[in-house]
């Protein structure tokens, strides 16, 4: 079974090797968002296994968007979040988010997101 996935982040550059990389790794990546409204009307829409959120959204909190995603439109989904900042840095943000867990966005992976879907 493929794995649908859906990035959340504010970088077009990032977005675009992101997708690449993914891809590249298996992935399919359904569709991309850079608001929290884009997001959650996508996620509406493509109902994929996996939302990657970046915990910094320019003016917008990722953080606010996974608790959004988790208790509507990506109910079914892993939420994961993702960050340049260290997962210590903001452990505190990311036990309120709701998601699934963190992912650095340095560790980005097929295998790493497959990791949150098996629960390992």
């Amino acid at each position: 079974m493929a794995v649908q996935c859906l990035i959340v982040d504010d970088s077009r550059d990032f977005l675009r090797a992101a997708r690449t990389l993914l891809e590249r790794e298996g992935l399919t990546i359904t569709g991309v968002a850079s608001t929290s409204a884009d997001a959650l009307r996508e996620a509406e829409l493509l109902r994929p296994d996996v939302v990657l959120v970046d915990v910094s959204l320019g003016a917008e909190s990722g953080i606010v968007l996974a608790r959004r995603l988790v208790a509507g439109p990506a109910q079914e989904a892993t939420v994961i979040l993702i960050s340049t900042r260290s997962e210590a840095e903001i452990a505190d943000l990311i036990a309120l988010s709701r998601a699934a867990g963190f992912l650095p966005k340095s560790e980005l992976s097929a295998d790493a997101i497959r990791g949150f879907l098996d629960g390992s």
